[in-house]
């Protein structure tokens, strides 16, 4: 190879090696990346404050133990016991074991103590549902043993499977629900 090609070829290396030697360098600036999950606002509810005494908390918290040690108990029409228990019977016995009297059927029961928003419900309060087909005319309760936004859990006594817990969310809960009150 001539000469002039080689100084030529030797020129146009060392370029390209400063070339990319230049563009190849990144620079060292921090830069600051947003994760998106991170900088997503997440709307925050605050819960409903239980402004109740101590004294009906406890009172509430014993109830709740009380209607608890009927879980798994078989339904029965007009039943109190742990041989078998209606959905009134169950609230109905929960209370009196606190001296606390309420009537005996759901209807009754439906017009004692102050309605609630179902927003606001809050644990020991009676929520009514309406079960049977085509009427809004309630004819079972449940009480409830914890709440939070959005989150409302209840023990009741159902035909099909006895005393459970169930989660207001559930579709079936969720459209029989009529409305909540409030005893204590």
């Amino acid at each position: 190879m001539p000469l002039n090609i080689r100084s030529s070829m030797r020129q146009i290396i060392y370029i390209l090696a400063i070339f990319i030697s230049i563009t190849a360098c990144k620079s060292t600036k921090k830069t600051k990346t947003v994760n998106k999950k991170s900088a997503k606002t997440t709307k925050v509810t605050k819960a409903p404050i239980d402004n109740r005494p101590v004294a009906d908390i406890k009172v509430i918290n014993n109830i709740i133990q009380t209607a608890e040690k009927y879980n798994g108990v078989r339904y029965k029409y007009g039943g109190t016991t742990k041989k078998g228990m209606d959905c009134s019977g169950l609230i109905t016995t929960a209370f009196n074991s606190e001296n606390i009297a309420l009537p005996r059927s759901t209807g009754n029961m439906a017009t004692t103590g102050n309605w609630v928003d179902v927003k606001e419900v809050q644990k020991g309060d009676l929520l009514f549902f309406a079960t049977s087909k085509n009427s809004r005319s309630v004819n079972h309760v449940g009480l409830v043993t914890d709440a939070r936004p959005g989150f409302v859990e209840f023990i009741h006594s159902t035909t099909s499977a006895g005393v459970i817990t169930s989660q207001l969310s559930e579709k079936y809960w969720y459209f029989a629900f009529v409305q909540a009150r409030r005893v204590l």
